[in-house]
């Protein structure tokens, strides 16, 4: 008799989920700002306006080589990730990609759907025509920099500051990483 295994998977994502995707966003933006964002910020955090933005990004993307891509625990959405065209200065819109959102519930982390769902938006980005790919992360976010260095990404040296608030008092810092796609990459 063999043992059951966890209905996981990752899929591209219907317009059904967008709520999902809302409310994992939210609870993972509280949890992963706090301390960095101010409280008012957080706390004024909508679940309903982020939907009918994801459900905009899923019906309508505003490209053709946008993709969003849900984690799912059974039918549960328990993360996403939304892959695009790199838009960053230095890129060549022709062969760069990027990962623009990756967000796993931070009660779900640590069991493997991270994994599935950063593998996911690799293939996507091949299928995409894309050779190269790059994420922003929260110079802070050891965690997320850490796994993504264990899957081959590494850093490129380039660096920005987001003002969120457009006054300079909410200001985050993040690093770029990068990694090749495709069979013959080395990362």
């Amino acid at each position: 008799m063999t043992s059951p295994t966890a209905d996981v998977s990752v899929r591209v994502a219907w317009s059904a989920d967008a709520e999902a995707i809302a409310t994992v966003q939210v609870r993972a933006w509280r949890h992963g700002y706090a301390g960095v964002l101010p409280q008012e910020v957080l706390d004024s955090l909508d679940a309903q306006v982020m939907a009918a933005q994801w459900s905009e990004a899923i019906e309508r993307p505003a490209e053709a080589r946008t993709r969003v891509l849900v984690a799912l625990d059974r039918a549960t959405v328990v993360g996403f990730a939304l892959t695009a065209v790199a838009d960053d200065p230095d890129a060549d819109p022709a062969v760069d990609g990027q990962v623009a959102e990756f967000v796993v519930a931070p009660e779900q982390r640590r069991a493997g759907h991270g994994s599935r769902l950063v593998q996911a938006c690799a293939d996507t980005m091949v299928a995409d025509r894309f050779t190269r790919a790059t994420i922003w992360v929260t110079s802070t976010d050891d965690a997320l920099r850490g796994f993504l260095t264990e899957a081959g990404w590494a850093p490129d040296g380039a660096h920005r500051e987001l003002d969120l608030t457009g006054d300079g008092s909410t200001l985050v810092k993040q690093v770029r990483l990068h990694t090749g796609l495709g069979p013959a990459s080395t990362g």
